[in-house]
């Protein structure tokens, strides 16, 4: 099984950390990655995205065109990345800022609050994290939940380790939620 993922929005809301953790935690299970940032202006409120390929096979390259998974964090990035996914592939976008449906009917589609299950976790600044327990339970068998505990050790500071807990828990009461069919 391979799974292409780009994370998107805001500069601030994580989605660069949110593609680390997540490829992170494929190699915890012994899952070939890929991991490519985009930094740049987006630094500064643009649209920040990351690509994340997880396999059980070689990754060919690192480049993906055509993603099987958009996570959209804003409006923006919704817009940008919509065009770009897969037909059949799964759009999962943060319907606490994006107050449009997606225009693709060939799409499978996920509307998550993540931004109301983070301020419901007292994780305000936690929608990554929702977006990633989230991506867990919609996408089986891509990476189980538990090897977020991992990445997070891995991925986040010393001086920050102090938020794991409070960040574990974000996933897991994001996994936990129902969200249909996906579709």
């Amino acid at each position: 099984m391979t799974t292409e993922v780009i994370f998107a929005g805001f500069g601030g809301q994580g989605v660069i950390l949110a593609g680390k953790i997540l490829a992170l935690a494929g190699m915890s299970e012994d899952k070939n990655v890929s991991h490519i940032p985009s930094y740049g202006a987006e630094m500064r409120g643009g649209t920040a995205n990351c690509s994340v390929i997880v396999s059980d096979d070689d990754v060919a390259s690192p480049v993906i065109e055509h993603p099987d998974v958009v996570v959209a964090l804003n409006k923006p990035s919704m817009a940008k990345f919509e065009p770009a996914l897969k037909p059949g592939g799964l759009l999962i976008y943060n319907s606490s800022l994006i107050d449009t449906a997606p225009s693709r009917t060939d799409i499978r589609v996920v509307a998550l609050p993540a931004n109301a299950i983070a301020a419901e976790c007292g994780n305000e600044r936690g929608v990554n994290m929702v977006a990633l327990g989230c991506l867990a339970k919609v996408v089986p068998g891509m990476v189980g939940v538990k090897s977020f505990e991992f990445a997070l050790d891995e991925a986040i500071s010393a001086r920050n380790k102090k938020f794991n807990p409070l960040n574990i828990a974000t996933i897991e009461a994001a996994y936990a939620k129902d969200y249909g069919a996906a579709g």
